[in-house]
């Protein structure tokens, strides 16, 4: 009797491991507003943001086009300082991220907009974190990158938590699809990107789709991805595999923003949003979402 029940039983353990699997997931964070949206006159084609790595509660942020300057932000989206980077120059700023590198921690400019698909290269300027307030000016590393299949415009700038780069494109004319960069890219030299996987769709992306921006969770079990409209939580294994599919999606309509564009993960329980004006000038947002399940 007891060895038919053998098989019964290891029965009743794979199924409790398998149900122990699903749970260890971290659930799919549930985010609303927490507080109005903010105007920042200084921003009014921000394009990017990423939290600090060295001065907990600060932000940096830029703009698209302009003159290559950094801003620093505080948790309520004032402007606490502003960094000129040295030895770069601005042909369509659409992301920065803070991440690890042999200094310890940098930031990391990705000059990777291209609306008419025909750049030869991309760029990514790299500079060690700066204190976030008062005006300097730090010089930049230069790391130039093109895709193995043709030019793509472009948004989003990802480093994991080992810290490798990836760009995802934004959609235009094409599928939303992934690359990624060769591990430790140097500075100076040029590198090709790879496709990881297969692309989101296979077709153009409609306006309110195509991604503006994205970020990694500082614990790893995130990557958001924003468009206009909404900010979608994937998980990393996932989207590395071709699985396109968001665990939550948190519209943004209600916000209200006249071009949503940025996003990035700020501790524990938050994710900071921005946005161009508008045009003709007008103020950028700023808004922050607290967040459930982010851990």
């Amino acid at each position: 009797m007891a060895a038919r029940a053998l098989p019964m039983i290891a029965a009743l353990v794979a199924v409790a491991s398998a149900a122990h699997a699903v749970h260890a997931q971290p659930a799919a964070p549930e985010c609303r507003p927490a507080g109005p949206l903010v105007r920042v006159s200084e921003l009014p084609e921000a394009s990017g943001i990423t939290a600090s790595r060295r001065s907990p509660g600060m932000l940096w942020a830029l703009n698209d086009s302009g003159e290559p300057v950094i801003h620093a932000l505080d948790e309520h989206g004032a402007v606490a300082g502003r960094v000129r980077l040295t030895g770069a120059k601005v042909e369509d700023w659409e992301a920065i991220a803070a991440g690890p590198c042999p200094s310890g921690s940098c930031i990391h400019v990705a000059d990777i907009g291209d609306n008419d698909g025909r750049r030869k290269d991309i760029v990514i300027y790299r500079l060690a974190e700066p204190a976030a307030t008062g005006e300097s000016t730090a010089a930049a590393e230069v790391f130039h990158a093109t895709y193995a299949d043709g030019a793509h415009d472009a948004e989003a700038f990802v480093i994991t938590t080992d810290g490798t780069w990836y760009i995802i494109t934004k959609g235009v004319n094409e599928s939303v699809a992934l690359y990624r960069f060769p591990p430790d890219p140097k500075p100076g030299s040029t590198v090709q990107l790879q496709r990881v996987a297969k692309p989101r769709e296979t077709a153009e992306s409609p306006n309110s789709e195509r991604v503006t921006d994205a970020a990694a969770s500082p614990q790893g079990d995130w990557i958001v991805l924003r468009t206009n409209r909404a900010v979608s939580f994937h998980r990393p294994k996932e989207l590395m595999a071709g699985n396109w599919r968001p665990a939550q999606v948190v519209d943004l309509a209600d916000l209200d923003e006249p071009q949503g564009e940025g996003v990035t993960f700020a501790g524990n329980d938050s994710i900071v949003i921005t946005g161009e004006g508008g045009g003709k000038s007008a103020p950028g947002t700023f808004a922050r979402l607290s967040c459930t399940s982010l851990r």
